[in-house]
Parts: C-alpha cells; structure tokens; sequence
C-alpha cells in the first residue's frame, strides 16, 4: 500500500527532540511509537488511527500509546503533511499544561 501522508518531525534547527526521545527508549517502546507513526503515515490523522483524539482547545491532535508505557505523541496535520511537534511520558491522568505548551509554542514555528 502507497504512503499517503508524508510525516516531519519537529526539528529547531539545533536538535530533534522527537529523535532524541526515541534514541533513549528501549527498542520494545521505540517499536511501538513507531507503529503508531506508521499508521498516521498511512491513514493521516483520522479514525482509523488505534488511540487518537483531537486535544480540546487546540488544533492538534494526540496519539496515546496506553498501557504501563504510557506515551503522548501531540500532532498536527496540513493537507498530506503530519508534524510529530511532541513526545513524552505521561505520568498523570491529567495531560499537564507544560506538555501542551510546548506543542502550541512548536506550532508557531511552523510554516502552516
């Protein structure tokens, strides 16, 4: 089947903080949030993507990766494009407000 959507991940010009958490996760967790990756790169961001949700009040959406691991990857999409802008280990029940931030202040960044 033929890639639909391109995937980018966020990069400030001095590092890419999507590669460096991946480079520090086992291969096992690594292996999983690719996975999910690899469905937004098939399908974009909608429905048929396992464990997404549109984050209210904002224009991005969440990719939940659930169990003991528990991870949060924040996306945006524009036409065929899907910027990964955030990853990280979710401790809470409740998504803390610094997570989102920094997704909304990667946004700004990007040429959308």
């Amino acid at each position: 089947m033929e890639n639909n959507y391109d995937v980018i991940f966020y990069s400030n010009n001095l590092e890419n903080p999507i590669i460096k958490f991946l480079d520090k996760c086992d291969d096992k967790l690594r292996s999983k949030v690719l996975r999910q990756i690899k469905y937004v790169n098939e399908f974009g961001l909608t429905a048929k993507v396992p464990n997404i949700k549109k984050v209210t009040g904002t224009s991005f959406w969440e990719l939940r990766i659930l169990g003991k691991d528990n991870i949060r990857i924040f996306c945006i999409g524009k036409e065929k494009v899907v910027f990964v802008l955030h990853i990280f280990v979710k401790k809470k029940q409740k998504t803390p407000r610094k997570e989102i931030a920094i997704a909304l202040d990667r946004i700004k960044h990007l040429d959308l």
